[in-house]
C-alpha cells in the first residue's frame, strides 16, 4: 500500500501547509495593491482561502496535486492506490462544501494554484470582475 509507516506518513502529512501558502500570499498582495478589502480563512463551512462576506463570496485556491487538477485525463498519475483515493476523496469533499456554501447564499469561486503562480494579477482581476458582477 504506502512505502511508510502510518506513524511516519502522519509526520509528512503535518509538514504540509494548509494556510498562507505561496499561491495564497502572492493573491492576497495583488489584491492588496488593487485596494481590496478581503477576509483569509474566513470561519464558515469549508474556510475559505479569501472571503468576501459583504458580498457572500467564498474563494478557494486548490492544489493541483491535492485536488486533482486534470483528474479526469490522467487518473493513474499518482500510481499508488492511496493517493487515488486521498484525491478522490478531496475532489468529492471540495464539491459538498460547494453545495453546502450554495445552501447558504453564498457563492464560490476556486481557482487552481498552477493559475495563481502563473498570472496573479490576472487572478486578482477575475475576483474583482466578479465582485462587480454582485
Amino acid at each position: 500500500m504506502d512505502i511508510f509507516t502510518r506513524a511516519e506518513r502522519s509526520i509528512l502529512m503535518s509538514r504540509i501547509k494548509a494556510k498562507n501558502t505561496l499561491p495564497e500570499r502572492l493573491l492576497f498582495t495583488e489584491l492588496r495593491r488593487l485596494g481590496i478589502r478581503f477576509r483569509r480563512h474566513y470561519k464558515i463551512y469549508g474556510k475559505p482561502d479569501i472571503a468576501f462576506p459583504r458580498e457572500n463570496l467564498a474563494i478557494f485556491i486548490d492544489g493541483d496535486f491535492w485536488h486533482g487538477y486534470n483528474w479526469e485525463s490522467k487518473k493513474e498519475i499518482p500510481p499508488k492506490v492511496f493517493w487515488q483515493s486521498k484525491i478522490r476523496q478531496n475532489i468529492k469533499r471540495d464539491r459538498k462544501v460547494n453545495k453546502q456554501l450554495f445552501r447558504q447564499g453564498w457563492k464560490v469561486m476556486r481557482i487552481w494554484e498552477h493559475t495563481v503562480k502563473k498570472n496573479p494579477h490576472g487572478c486578482a482581476v477575475r475576483i474583482v470582475r466578479r465582485l462587480k458582477s454582485i
